[in-house]
């Protein structure tokens, strides 16, 4: 830490700090909390950021920081108000580091302004500001509003009562013994990993333990989040373990449950993989929606406006974030009947509970997409595009095809060819040749469905119906095939494709689009899977080889993506991506 005596001898200090450091510039007047600057100053997810007296740039923007002092340098003195045309601006801004973040935002770098609640941060100019700004920094607990806005916003009933209440003074405590998030992570999915172990033994003793640790591992997925909050220790890295470890403690708690349950003679493994598809076909339908209104323009809804004004009632807000099964009521049904009854009645009431929130929850997008009057931006396009997942296949299709004229063309071709897919593989005899001959027609009418852009007022249905069109023909070949292990081979292959759906997720959540190209190809895109699978299932008809060739695709898929994966997520371009805590 520095003390300049004028902002020339800033300018001068600051371009002597190596260019791969973060520098900060603070005006020496600054009254306000501690955790206000550490929101403005240290958080590492923006290139710039400012809060009333202080400002902080990263070395991507380190340049258009140092331009914006040496044109202020002749101004204003190191913190001194500036007069003149500025005069009518607000405090903030009449001093060094305000003056210096309105440049940078008039010079195009975004300058993230973080919500401080009832955090001060303030420069006062005269006696009277200071003792009213410190006053007003002294009644509020630096630390009670740091625990506080460690919590997620928006979390369901479970995780706001029955763990943060305690998850976030887990947090501290690990934060005051340097421990990171991605430490914490990774002990939440060991733990998982352990329960999943456990319920594999087929013992009661083994589900009871195994539904303790899956709790146990919770509170940690939610302590991790909590702490990155907590010290602002947000990373690529951490941002790929947080997006893809929920899923694999999910899924390998899912097979630990299968396998204990045919230790003991009952075989479920079928409703194990039904469990995971529903799962995930209900997150796609969530992700897409979410891309195709991320920037909507002119987006109203009536049905939008009463789900606010229902939000407004204390009551409908819990009861709606319940019904839809989020993760902790999830794992909280799944850790209880796991201790007290059986593997089956897990999946039984995972099948129930998940279907009907996805009907409730797909329901009330489907009204909101047919209500409002909204445009879809090419962004949104592309991002349902790469959501779909179309194989060269699906690819070149689209390329000769003329683009489906209407609203509606492209989810009910993805419609149409999802239910021939499905409907062969449940009801044509089994390995039959036709099978073949749908998973064609599946891919002539994929194609034509991503013809044109996806902009239609449903069109963020095609990716569910294609996860789905993929995923249940992959599940009932396997489960008519009478080949032993073939269901859970099966598991292992929709394992891996969900994770490379996951991971394009992300990284469209992240602002750097999807997965290169040649991934895509490389894995066959949705349509290549499906008519590959329907191939190996008439050749390999009720044979021992169609286990074999399942797993050696399920291999093959989670080796490539997963490689692909680790390198983008490690590199430089990966996106930091955190959901935000409660406001301060």
């Amino acid at each position: 830490m520095q003390t300049a005596a004028d902002a020339g001898d800033a300018a001068a200090r600051l371009a002597a700090v190596p260019a791969g450091h973060r520098v900060a510039l603070v005006d020496p007047r600054f009254v306000g909390h501690v955790h206000a600057l550490r929101l403005g100053l240290t958080d590492p997810r923006f290139p710039a950021a400012a809060v009333p007296g202080a400002l902080t740039a990263q070395p991507e923007a380190r340049g258009a920081l140092m331009r914006a002092l040496r044109r202020a340098t002749a101004a204003v003195g190191a913190g001194a108000p500036v007069a003149g045309p500025d005069a009518d601006a607000p405090p903030e801004d009449r001093t060094v580091p305000g003056r210096i973040a309105v440049a940078l935002e008039a010079e195009g770098t975004a300058v993230k302004r973080p919500e401080l609640g009832s955090l001060t941060a303030a420069v006062p100019t005269n006696a009277g500001a200071r003792a009213a700004a410190e006053s007003a920094r002294d009644q509020v607990d630096d630390e009670a509003v740091r625990l506080r806005s460690a919590v997620k916003a928006h979390d369901g009933f479970f995780t706001t009562y029955g763990i943060s209440p305690y998850s976030r003074y887990i947090a501290r405590w690990c934060a005051r013994r340097g421990l990171t998030p991605n430490q914490v992570t990774t002990a939440s999915l060991i733990t998982a990993l352990i329960a999943a172990g456990a319920a594999a033994t087929g013992t009661r003793g083994g589900y009871v333990a195994a539904g303790i640790l899956l709790l146990v591992s919770f509170v940690l997925d939610c302590t991790d989040g909590q702490l990155a909050r907590y010290s602002l220790q947000y990373s690529t890295m951490g941002a790929w373990l947080d997006a893809t470890f929920d899923r694999a403690k999910e899924y390998a708690y899912y097979a630990g449950l299968a396998i204990g349950a045919v230790r003991g003679g009952d075989d479920v493994w079928t409703l194990a993989l039904g469990a995971m598809v529903l799962q995930a076909c209900r997150h796609v339908v969530d992700f897409s929606f979410n891309e195709a209104n991320h920037d909507a323009v002119a987006n109203t809804s009536p049905t939008a406006a009463l789900s606010d004004k229902l939000d407004s009632v204390g009551w409908t807000v819990w009861a709606r974030r319940m019904i839809v099964l989020p993760i902790g009521e999830r794992w909280a049904m799944i850790a209880v009947l796991t201790a007290l009854t059986t593997p089956r009645v897990v999946f039984y009431a995972l099948l129930v509970g998940c279907s009907l929130a996805a009907c409730y929850t797909t329901a009330g997008r489907l009204l909101r997409s047919l209500t409002r009057k909204a445009r879809r931006t090419d962004r949104a396009a592309r991002a349902l595009a790469d959501l779909a997942d179309s194989g060269p296949l699906a690819q070149g299709v689209a390329a000769v095809a003329p683009g489906l004229r209407g609203g509606f063309t492209a989810p009910v071709a993805a419609l149409l060819g999802t239910l021939v897919m499905i409907g062969a593989a449940l009801f044509l005899p089994y390995g039959s040749w036709l099978t073949v001959a749908a998973a064609a027609v599946y891919a002539l009418l994929s194609g034509l469905a991503v013809a044109r852009p996806l902009k239609g007022a449903l069109d963020w249905l095609v990716p569910p119906f294609f996860r789905a069109g993929e995923y249940v023909t992959i599940l009932v070949l396997a489960a008519r095939s009478d080949v032993p292990h073939a269901v859970p081979a099966a598991f292992g292959l929709v394992s891996a494709v969900a994770y490379h759906h996951y991971d394009t997720v992300y990284r469209i959540r992240g602002g750097t689009g999807a997965p290169p190209q040649w991934l895509v190809r490389t894995i066959g895109g949705h349509e290549g899977r499906t008519a590959l699978v329907a191939v190996l299932a008439a050749v390999l008809t009720h044979t021992s080889g169609f286990t074999t060739a399942l797993t050696a695709l399920a291999a093959a898929v989670a080796l490539v993506v997963l490689v692909e994966s680790i390198r983008f997520w490690v590199s430089s371009s990966a996106p930091a991506v955190h959901d935000e805590g409660e406001l301060a």
